[in-house]
């Protein structure tokens, strides 16, 4: 990919150098690359990001995983070997260029929430990135009494970021105070054995999530959700919202829950 750097980068993106990767299995890893010192962006928001290819850019739609204060980008990827982006993503390494979209936007920020007593950030295999970016954003714990990551994967090997959301993150030097004190992960897996086992929706009707979190079941008058994954899941979860009487917000008008739909199957 060393050609990258003789390809002229188009106008609406940044091109950035990737400074890590990390594989955390067969279908699933993550990368850092350089940022821009012009770009900003709102915890929970995401960016077109991609590659040049054939001299044009191919891009999908990534949330950050990465908090705004952090002078790199993180993003959390799948990876399929047939799909036009993340098959060649995934072969990525240190020093490649890699296309940063110059306007974030996105409908997972606080802001479009009204305010409230616990925030609810429920997520399926990727769509934990803008969770990690939230969580080490000190506003989204000003606002809010618990902040709750409920993260539902197939198999553990999925579970990205565990030990940092359990472990590091409390122990943060300048996150800690707050990850220690409100911040609860709830990790549930679906076809492996696991302490918790079973889909989010799944767990939330039969209680199973409120057993393991200590939490009361969720009010709409007292708690605020925000969901990411795959479109099924955005589709079941967002059904049992306005069954429990939660209204969705939007950049416009702010809500009792709000949805992310970008999210990359390909």
């Amino acid at each position: 990919m060393s050609e990258a750097a003789t390809v002229k980068i188009p106008t609406a993106f940044f091109g950035e150098k990737v400074t890590w990767v990390h594989h955390w299995n067969e279908g699933l890893f993550s990368f850092r690359c350089s940022r821009d010192p012009t770009l900003r962006f709102v915890a929970g928001q995401f960016a077109m990001i991609g590659l040049m290819v054939d001299g044009k850019p191919l891009t999908r739609a990534y949330s950050m995983v990465s908090p705004p204060w952090d002078e790199e980008l993180e993003f959390l990827s799948i990876k399929v070997q047939d799909g036009p982006l993340t098959s060649r993503l995934q072969h990525i390494a240190v020093g490649d260029t890699v296309l940063i979209g110059r306007k974030p936007v996105g409908t997972l920020v606080v802001e479009n929430l009204l305010p409230g007593r616990n925030l609810w950030m429920l997520a399926t295999g990727t769509g934990l990135a803008p969770f990690m970016s939230l969580i080490r954003d000190p506003d989204t714990y000003e606002k809010f009494d618990r902040v709750i990551v409920a993260h539902t994967v197939r198999q553990v090997r999925e579970l990205a970021y565990r030990d940092y959301i359990a472990a590091e993150l409390p122990a943060h030097e300048l996150l800690g105070e707050y990850a220690s004190e409100k911040l609860v992960y709830a990790p549930s897996v679906t076809r492996e054995p696991f302490p918790h086992q079973g889909r989010i929706t799944t767990r939330l009707e039969s209680g199973a999530t409120y057993a393991q979190t200590g939490l009361p079941p969720l009010d709409p008058a007292l708690d605020r959700v925000m969901m990411c994954g795959s479109d099924a899941f955005n589709t079941e979860t967002e059904a049992m919202m306005e069954r429990l009487g939660f209204v969705e917000g939007t950049n416009h008008t702010p809500g009792t829950y709000v949805l992310e739909k970008a999210f990359v199957t390909k």
